[in-house]
């Protein structure tokens, strides 16, 4: 289960390369007390412009976190969008982090245990799956359907020429899974109800902010084996 948690495992890297940056005039405004010891400071200066631009802009390899780099760059470009809250934008962060780390590592069958590589089997899986394993199910549905169609939307449309699903199918599905997770009571004991359905209910704005980041940022021109819908 994905969990909002980018904001808790930044390294001492990430706080170095903060203070050094948001601190470069020496004000002291960006202490590494306040940002140990504050949460509410840490979140807000993980909104800074500065820190954003000083990521994008280095002529050279930054010495920071996964966790960081896709919180503030999720960040800048959710935090407009109906999916605007901090603890949504970390969920969204924290997807980004586990995928690019596990090469979107397929759930399994529940009956079977092989592994769940389409879209269609997650779904043909959840017909003979209990409440528990649905709801992992319907999560694990959720977040590929924003992953796919938030960082491989014009490879979605390639296909959908050829008579694969397009980018409104992702849509569906995935506003329909996270809505159906956000209602389980095992997402209120994970505290991940009020982030479900956050993101189901902006889940095309934080769709078209992902393919925006990606444009801009991530220049992925084509996907690698996802669980598309075949």
């Amino acid at each position: 289960m994905i969990q909002p948690n980018c904001r808790t495992r930044l390294t001492a890297d990430d706080f170095d390369f903060i203070v050094r940056t948001l601190d470069a005039k020496g004000s002291g405004a960006a202490s590494l007390q306040k940002l140990l010891t504050d949460h509410e400071t840490r979140d807000s200066l993980l909104e800074h412009d500065v820190l954003a631009s000083a990521i994008l802009e280095s002529p050279d390899r930054i010495s920071i976190s996964p966790h960081l780099y896709f919180y503030v760059m999720s960040r800048r470009v959710l935090r407009e969008t109906k999916v605007s809250s901090r603890e949504a934008t970390d969920y969204i962060a924290s997807l980004l982090e586990a995928f690019s780390r596990t090469g979107c590592a397929e759930p399994r069958d529940p009956e079977t245990q092989e592994d769940l590589r389409y879209v269609s089997d997650m779904l043909i899986a959840l017909n003979k799956s209990s409440p528990q394993e649905a709801f992992v199910l319907r999560a694990n549905i959720g977040n590929y359907a924003l992953f796919i169609s938030g960082l491989f939307a014009e490879n979605i449309e390639k296909r959908a020429r050829r008579g694969a699903p397009d980018v409104s199918f992702y849509e569906q599905i995935g506003t329909s899974s996270f809505q159906s997770a956000a209602e389980h009571r095992d997402a209120r004991r994970l505290d991940l109800h009020g982030i479900y359905r956050e993101i189901a209910d902006g889940f095309h704005e934080a769709r078209v902010a992902l393919n925006e980041l990606t444009k801009r940022i991530f220049h992925m021109d084509s996907a690698p084996s996802l669980p598309l819908l075949g």
